[in-house]
């Protein structure tokens, strides 16, 4: 039997591989989820769980793929990807050796440790821990599953893309496809807090996507959508249902983990406890709470200087506290805002919220350009980022291109229910809401000469 239907564990150098993902062993014990992508995951699930044994190309492909036709070349690029990560981890390197025309061998030590319990056995949940469940069919045609699957793989890879978060593998989920076990049962079984579960109705050129986020620990329904699209072309359809889905959810999962963490007794300088309880007090919008924010944020940059997350979110919350006029002489704000924009995208230029933090803060200092650079740059990375599509919005409108602007301003209202339901639900979106001469009361948006005037209504 493979890994996946054990509770094995399969431990090589500092590395730990068990049903849940791959982790790195910390000198102190403890464990840090690694993300090297579903595919590689699983294919390295196949290697380990026979290491030192020659497995051929078609075994590999039939096991991570199956009951699909891929090219020789998807393995080649998938292996090449998971070599280059493994060595990185390692001064020795060299943990998959390839055999040429034939396969691959895992050459690396492996313990394989046998629990012997059964796979019910509770694991305690991560952090932000999330599981896609493959989105079931209700079409008439069977045929239709491939289209249900590509949203759950889809959503899977972008939901991985949230920082600090730990999203379970398709291949584990998917072993949970037709079978009729709670999301309690399922998160006490694969350690996860979150589980987003969903289906799809096609018939024709329509197409009905439900989707809902279940907290998995109480059992407990936190948040719930149902998009309908009515296009001919599948794979751009697919692209937007995900989009839409993961704006929507981002805001949501983030928002529960950090009214969780706040509402429980602070016990210790935890890095990523300070932050989302930073978080937390930011998002509440007024003086008092963003210097609590300002001063969490401090705080983990003095354990973990290098954090991108906290540093772009200390670059935000004094971006903010100068604009809206809460510290008596702003400029000090705006220079140290800058300072920490630019050293957020230098220690992370993969992180979506270190260009939105540049951005805002070149906005407000008459970097006209570099910020609507910096604001293209972080939804690029994150194409469902809502608010940097809002404000990016407003840079358009500032350089003369209200068109553009608008578009994209209601790019950012249909990307996030967050925004959609109050006009003061996040701060960048506070923001627009102030400063953006061009939308009058209600959301009504003046466009440029040529290009009709659009009213969108966030209630």
């Amino acid at each position: 039997m493979g890994a996946l239907g054990t509770s094995d564990i399969f431990l090589f150098e500092h590395l730990r591989l068990d049903r849940r993902g791959l982790f790195r062993r910390e000198e102190g014990g403890g464990l840090v989820p690694l993300k090297i992508g579903s595919r590689a995951e699983e294919i390295l699930r196949v290697l380990v769980e026979r290491a030192g044994e020659l497995i051929s190309k078609d075994e590999i492909i039939s096991r991570v793929w199956p009951e699909t036709i891929v090219e020789e070349s998807n393995l080649t690029v998938q292996i090449s990807t998971l070599r280059r990560f493994l060595d990185e981890l390692s001064a020795e390197g060299g943990y998959i050796q390839t055999v040429p025309g034939r396969g691959y061998r895992f050459v690396a030590k492996v313990a394989r440790v046998e629990l012997n319990v059964p796979l019910s056995s509770p694991l305690a949940p991560q952090r932000l821990s999330i599981l896609v469940l493959p989105f079931a069919n209700l079409s008439d045609d069977s045929d239709q599953q491939y289209f249900a699957d590509g949203i759950t793989e889809d959503l899977t890879a972008d939901l991985s893309r949230i920082p600090q978060s730990f999203v379970i593998s398709r291949h584990t989920a998917f072993a949970y496809r037709n079978r009729s076990v709670s999301t309690k049962h399922i998160g006490h079984e694969l350690g996860v807090r979150y589980v987003v579960e969903g289906s799809v109705r096609r018939s024709r050129d329509h197409v009905r996507v439900t989707v809902q986020l279940v907290d998995a620990e109480i059992d407990t329904h936190l948040w719930a959508e149902r998009y309908d699209r009515s296009r001919a072309d599948l794979f751009e359809l697919q692209d937007e249902i995900v989009t839409a889905i993961a704006g929507a959810i981002e805001p949501e999962l983030l928002k529960f983990e950090r009214g969780r963490i706040a509402a429980l007794p602070q016990q210790s300088d935890d890095a990523y406890e300070l932050y989302q309880r930073g978080m937390f007090h930011h998002y509440r919008q007024n003086k008092a709470d963003n210097l609590k924010a300002q001063a969490y944020f401090r705080r983990v940059l003095l354990s973990e200087p290098h954090s991108a997350q906290a540093t772009a979110a200390l670059s935000i919350a004094l971006t903010i506290a100068a604009y809206l006029s809460w510290t008596e002489n702003p400029e000090p704000n705006y220079e140290e805002a800058f300072e920490l924009g630019e050293r957020a995208v230098t220690l992370d230029a993969r992180y979506p919220n270190a260009h939105f933090a540049l951005a805002l803060i070149c906005m407000w200092t008459g970097r006209t350009e570099r910020s609507a650079a910096e604001f293209e740059e972080a939804i690029k990375l994150n194409p469902s980022f809502a608010a940097a599509h809002a404000i990016r919005g407003v840079i358009f409108t500032f350089l003369g291109k209200p068109g553009v602007g608008v578009e994209s301003i209601e790019k950012g209202i249909q990307l996030s229910r967050e925004t959609r339901d109050s006009s003061s639900g996040s701060p960048g979106w506070r923001l627009l809401t102030i400063n953006c001469g061009t939308i009058p009361e209600r959301w009504r948006l003046h466009d440029d000469p040529g290009h009709s005037t659009a009213t969108t209504s966030p209630g």
